[in-house]
């Protein structure tokens, strides 16, 4: 009686992911996810390779261990940092069904399936549509005024939020499982994180627009002993006024969807005719 004890207590034992184990998974992830990528399945090896150090600690079953392999060889893509909650998910779902969970194949290839496309298109808004362009246009401006710490600033505040995003969004995954994406994905949520980032974005702009868009005009008229200088008359109005008059002209064939060679070539065709009329 007291055998079968044991052997009832040794069969309960349940296998726990370790910290070491989720951080080695989030490293390779980060390092590696979208260095394997093919025509045939994407970033699938990559997502397979960062399962690697939750799959061994799960199955040490040789068998187990190459059939949750091959699990994970299937067609995957996604943005990399917010995509990040998908293995993350996966790492709980994994450890769930390595303790008697009932969860098939299909069912965890499913949830990873239908959560790359949507979390795809937060991930590719925030930080290719919004941080990258911001980090990028600061550091661009610090660039051109002669600053060597322009580069420098990208790189840095960049790396940051790439590790944060991802360290934070692959940890939520795994902490609340298939719910996290509901939890993450919270409209309010999005809405603030996109309006104070489409803020900055702006400000940025104009602040650039105003900086590094330097557009004069020597075009004076005389009037008998009066002269009339017209730059110094557009400065007393708005510094820069030229400047953001052609990027609003800009804006607004852009959003009429004028082809942008037209545009580039509208400009260059404007500036060599100002340039010899003495306009420009």
């Amino acid at each position: 009686m007291e055998t079968n004890q044991v052997v009832n207590s040794e069969e309960k034992k349940e296998i726990r992911l370790r910290k070491k184990d989720l951080l080695k998974s989030f490293a390779i992830w980060e390092l590696t996810s979208e260095m394997c990528l093919n025509y045939e399945r994407l970033m699938a090896l990559g997502f397979c390779h960062a399962m690697t150090p939750i799959l061994k600690r799960l199955y040490p079953n040789k068998e187990d261990l190459s059939a949750a392999l091959t699990r994970h060889m299937a067609f995957f893509n996604t943005e990399n940092q917010w995509g990040a909650i998908i293995p993350g998910i996966v790492a709980s779902l994994e450890e769930e069904r390595a303790n008697g969970a009932d969860l098939s194949d299909d069912m965890i290839n499913g949830i990873k399936t239908g959560l790359m496309g949507p979390i795809a298109g937060i991930g590719d808004t925030i930080t290719q549509g919004l941080v990258k362009t911001i980090l990028l246009a600061i550091g661009l401006d610090m660039a051109v005024q002669g600053s060597v710490i322009g580069p420098i600033f990208f790189f840095i505040t960049y790396t940051a939020y790439i590790l944060g995003t991802g360290y934070f969004t692959f940890f939520t995954g795994y902490k609340f499982g298939r719910s996290a994406f509901s939890k993450i994905s919270d409209p309010s949520l999005l809405h603030r994180i996109t309006d104070c980032m489409s803020v900055l974005g702006l400000t940025v702009a104009g602040s650039l627009i105003a900086t590094t868009l330097s557009i004069t005009t020597p075009f004076t008229l005389k009037f008998g002993e009066t002269v009339i200088e017209f730059q110094q008359l557009f400065d007393q109005i708005l510094p820069g006024l030229l400047g953001v008059l052609t990027t609003f002209i800009v804006f607004v064939c852009l959003r009429k969807n004028v082809s942008v060679i037209k545009i580039m070539l509208a400009i260059t065709v404007i500036g060599i005719a100002g340039a010899f009329f003495g306009i420009l």
